[in-house]
């Protein structure tokens, strides 16, 4: 007998297509295309992170007069294994998209924003963009803590590269010390043996015109 209630017959019908899917037919489809394992660079590669933290990142419109959001993602501050020059670089969390990529320098300083203690302020020439830009940047952490780890490791950063930069200077100071020194020792010597040149020439000259007088004497005498 033909059942007659039509949801049962839905069921009975879904149940069974339901164990077509799961049931194993061993055949094995080949993909259609072989994807190649492709190494990705980020550009970080020779660098060290000393800092990582979550946030928030807003840029200035001059134009608008207005603070504008960049992204959301990891703030990160990288430094050179080589030149120890640290940078700081922060990508969006979805896209990996760059809004943010700028050398800490000993000149720029670091404040909170008024009225909101999870965020900060600061000035720097931005390169996120492909091209430097002068921006005001102002970054947003979850907690206080965060902020205050970001601004204190973002100050010390920069006290320590004008740290390296006195060196710097200070042992292009003492090269160019070096330097001088060595030239004034070639200059003296130059001098010395253009003095022993002379003597040896103007002794020579005397000799000669000693030898003159006497040769003139002799014939004098004989005549």
């Amino acid at each position: 007998m033909a059942s007659t209630d039509p949801e049962r017959e839905h069921r009975d019908e879904e149940e069974a297509a339901a164990a077509a899917e799961d049931e194993d037919t061993g055949a094995q489809v080949a993909p259609i295309i072989k994807l190649e394992e492709v190494a990705v660079t980020t550009g970080e590669e020779n660098e060290d992170s000393i800092l990582d933290l979550k946030s928030k990142l807003y840029r200035f419109d001059k134009e608008g007069n207005q603070w504008k959001e960049r992204g959301v993602g990891s703030v990160k501050l990288l430094k050179h294994k080589e030149t120890g020059k640290v940078r700081l670089v922060m990508r969006q969390a979805k896209t990996l998209k760059i809004c943010a990529n700028h050398l800490v320098l000993p000149s720029m300083t670091i404040q909170e924003h008024a009225g909101n203690e999870k965020s900060c302020l600061w000035h720097a020439a931005d390169f996120a963009d492909g091209e430097l830009k002068d921006e005001l940047f102002c970054i947003r952490f979850s907690s206080v803590e965060n902020c205050k780890t970001f601004m204190e490791m973002f100050q010390e950063v920069a006290e320590s590269q004008k740290k390296e930069e006195n060196k710097d200077a200070s042992d292009t100071a003492g090269l160019l010390e070096k330097l001088s020194v060595e030239e004034k020792k070639a200059e003296e010597k130059t001098e010395e043996k253009v003095e022993e040149k002379s003597e040896k020439e103007t002794s020579v000259e005397s000799e000669g015109k000693a030898s003159e007088v006497a040769e003139k004497k002799d014939e004098s005498s004989s005549t």
